[in-house]
């Protein structure tokens, strides 16, 4: 198969969340029959609700300056499916994704013909199986895997990592993984394995008394950010962080987060936690200049992104409460004297009550869109589910028209935040870099980072 075909392949199969399958005999059997290629490498993997890309993005980008040949594979994309597997600091090139995939398909063909496979593997299993297929060719020594939904029985979670690492735990994503904390962080906590250090930033006590006992039961040493780390120092330059952090009786001065707000710090200090457990159990390249250097170079884009300055055009996905309570403190400790207007879209089966009762109220005015995705709730959907309504509404058909709107509505000394859904900002995201969407000439747009 070429690109395309590779890509038409993948949209046969359906959206990302159907056929979701909470087995891992499929994606083992796949990998079996392909040599095995997710065992060729060392991994970290970082499971949780929130946090857990920038997370994972901090920890490769850390690993790379060390020195190793590093894969990154996170999910989801915002405008193309590359975006998902990266080698060496770069995405997976479109021939290289369509070799990678082919191989994957084929082995597929064969398990099925054999009756191995009972039905077709999901998207997630297939593009998982395209990644580590992708690692094993371009001679990772080191991947950090996010893990999709979950972790117990998510298709990342079929190797044996050097570390795993729990982000902060939220509802989200209930229909599948559990109603309550207790139950959620139970499936997150299945990527804990057997004498392995496990990583956990997490407040909540019901999904951290999950967390220590399942490590205890796997004789897997916890290392909790709340308990055995201490930030200090901590700067504040128009929203960039910079920290120290101070682990066990180890200094580590001079730390710099390039993500905005507050909550990143904890995000870059469990990523250099879990750096240090990689270098002491051998990777010695990671040092402190290491360490230092990964955090400064880190991207990660969509995550209060700045796309212009004047007016500020931030773009964040905000997808679920803890994150939209995390986006609401930054703009009341960053934004609160000047006027803000909200792009918000979201998808049908998200919390619209509990986020748009964060953020509404902050804003002066809403502009109400629908992305273009078969989830995506329309205006009059989302304010049926709403709790709250806003100073000020607008409603547009697209979320261009919404942005060029609000744009076109705002003072130098505004801000503009597009937010709600990862499919909103990264249909904005693709628009500002096609043209589609215009920004103001006058406006720097140097920050904006290309994927």
């Amino acid at each position: 198969m070429d690109y395309a075909k590779s890509l038409r392949h993948l949209e046969s199969l359906g959206h990302e969340l159907r056929g979701v399958c909470f087995r891992l005999e499929t994606i083992e059997a796949i990998l079996a029959r392909l040599g095995s290629p997710h065992l060729k490498y060392r991994t970290a993997i970082v499971a949780g609700t929130n946090g857990k890309g920038s997370t994972a993005a901090f920890l490769a980008s850390i690993v790379s300056q060390a020195g190793y040949r590093t894969g990154l594979y996170t999910s989801p994309h915002l405008i193309r499916v590359n975006e998902r597997i990266r080698a060496g600091g770069a995405e997976i090139a479109d021939e290289e994704f369509a070799a990678a995939l082919t191989e994957v398909h084929q082995a597929v063909e064969d398990l099925r013909g054999r009756s191995v496979l009972d039905a077709p593997p999901s998207f997630f299993e297939i593009l998982t199986a395209t990644a580590f297929v992708h690692f094993a060719r371009a001679g990772a020594e080191f991947v950090v895997l996010e893990v999709g939904m979950g972790g117990r029985l998510d298709a990342t979670n079929v190797t044996e990592p050097r570390v795993a690492v729990i982000t902060p735990i939220d509802l989200d994503h209930q229909e599948y993984l559990g109603l309550t904390l207790a139950q959620i962080a139970g499936e997150k906590a299945g990527v804990i394995k057997r004498g392995r250090p496990v990583v956990s930033n997490n407040s909540h006590r019901e999904a951290s008394e999950v967390i220590r006992r399942r490590c205890a039961e796997l004789a897997a040493p916890l290392i909790e950010l709340a308990r055995d780390g201490e930030i200090t120092n901590l700067l504040s330059h128009n929203g960039h962080y910079a920290f120290d952090l101070k682990l066990g009786g180890e200094l580590f001065p001079g730390l710099t987060s390039p993500l905005l707000g507050r909550f990143q710090v904890e995000n870059a200090a469990t990523a250099v936690t879990a750096a240090v457990q990689l270098r002491d159990a051998g990777m010695a390249g990671i040092t402190p200049l290491a360490i230092q250097e990964g955090l400064r170079q880190t991207a990660w884009p969509c995550r209060l992104e700045t796309v212009c300055t004047a007016p500020l055009f931030l773009l964040d996905g905000a997808h679920n409460p803890a994150g939209a309570k995390e986006i609401a403190g930054f703009i009341r400790e960053h934004l609160a004297d000047r006027k803000l207007r909200l792009v918000y879209g979201s998808m049908k089966d998200k919390a619209v009550r509990e986020i748009t009762d964060l953020l509404w109220p902050l804003a002066d005015e809403v502009y109400l869109t629908e992305p273009s995705h078969a989830r995506a709730a329309s205006p009059a959907e989302i304010l049926a589910l709403a709790g709250c309504r806003p100073k000020s509404m607008v409603v547009e058909p697209t979320a261009a028209q919404a942005v060029a709107r609000a744009l076109a509505a705002s003072a130098p000394n505004d801000v503009v935040l597009a937010a709600g859904s990862l499919f909103l900002v990264g249909e904005i995201k693709k628009g500002v870099l096609d043209g589609s969407i215009l920004i103001p000439s006058e406006t720097k747009r140097e920050n904006l980072v290309i994927v």
